[in-house]
């Protein structure tokens, strides 16, 4: 008689992160059995290495602290509202092409609520209004209130996903935003302007955006998650645009158009990207953290390209922010 094995068929077996039918990045692959345009099954991706992650969350991070000297630039050519629709059909446009070129599969019907609100506090929210803020905020002002982003992100992602950083992570986090509160009360002489009242709506509408899109870029790529969010904004965003450029002055100078093709093609969706990698690899909270180091990348941006001159209280303080990176980066959850 014969002796039955029970060895488990080697050719059964799952390799981790290549689900049948699909190949790198959850693309459908027909070299792998699947087919295009054909949806897989949601499973929680595969992480990359922490060093990488942390390195594509620091690309994003460098990706937006171009964001405000780009938009102080788009501003000298186009009126807020028009800057802000257009960068989102541009954006949107890119997204969808590289969406269709490669035919990724819609999401799921239980993931778009939650890209709604990726594209109601990225897309939209944060742009709009710190394109406001603008208007009478200097791009390094504008930029050291936007510090307490880390901080707000870190909170929304302990209620949202139930992350649990440890008592070091915290007090670094606040630190770093009792530094940017103490300076924006300083800059204004003890009383909040219009413009720190933007920036800190568009605190809160980002932060919310980016928990979401960190809890999705654990399903789907980052990239989907960002395009799928834009796309959502495109019926949005074209009439908006079109009403927006018949009613405000477009004078489109090179540095003009300049800066809006950067914060359409280089904020609002490549560094968008990277982040939403970085921070299903590392984790949400300690990935935001390292947006304590944009304020300081953007005063040199602003210093550079916009020829602004800085207080000392500015550098300083993006300084003392960026002091708590290594403290939460270093810290355990």
């Amino acid at each position: 008689m014969r002796a039955q094995s029970s060895a488990t068929d080697p050719s059964q077996i799952a390799v981790a992160g290549q689900e049948q039918g699909t190949g790198p990045e959850g693309i459908p692959s027909a070299r792998n059995g699947g087919t295009r345009g054909t949806a897989t099954p949601d499973r929680p991706r595969p992480r990359m290495r922490p060093g990488l992650g942390t390195a594509q969350a620091g690309l994003g991070v460098v990706a937006f602290s171009l964001t405000f000297p780009a938009t102080a630039w788009g501003l000298e050519g186009f009126g807020p509202w028009s800057l802000v629709a257009v960068r989102s059909v541009l954006a949107a446009l890119i997204a969808g092409g590289c969406l269709l070129a490669l035919r990724i599969p819609l999401p799921a019907r239980r993931h778009w609520p939650g890209l709604a609100v990726v594209a109601a506090g990225v897309v939209l929210g944060f742009p709009m209004l710190t394109t406001l803020a603008l208007r009478s905020s200097t791009t390094a002002h504008a930029a050291v209130v936007v510090g307490l982003l880390p901080l707000t992100t870190a909170l929304l992602s302990a209620l949202r996903v139930g992350s649990r950083p440890s008592r070091t992570f915290w007090v670094a986090a606040l630190a770093g935003a009792a530094a940017v509160a103490a300076f924006t009360v300083r800059q204004s002489g003890g009383a909040l302007g219009n413009a720190d009242l933007y920036l800190f709506a568009a605190l809160l509408v980002c932060a919310a955006g980016y928990t979401e899109g960190g809890r999705l870029a654990r399903i789907m790529p980052g990239w989907q998650v960002i395009g799928w969010a834009l796309v959502l904004c495109l019926p949005l965003a074209v009439p908006a645009a079109v009403v927006a450029l018949s009613y405000e002055p477009v004078r489109p100078t090179a540095q003009a158009v300049a800066g809006l093709l950067w914060v359409a093609a280089g904020s609002q969706f490549l560094g968008l990207i990277f982040w939403y990698r970085g921070m299903a690899a590392i984790g949400i909270p300690k990935a935001s953290q390292l947006q304590l180091a944009q304020p300081l990348l953007t005063l040199v941006w602003s210093v550079l390209l916009l020829g602004e001159h800085l207080t000392v209280a500015a550098p300083l303080t993006a300084t003392a922010v960026l002091v708590c990176i290594a403290v939460t980066q270093r810290s355990r959850g």
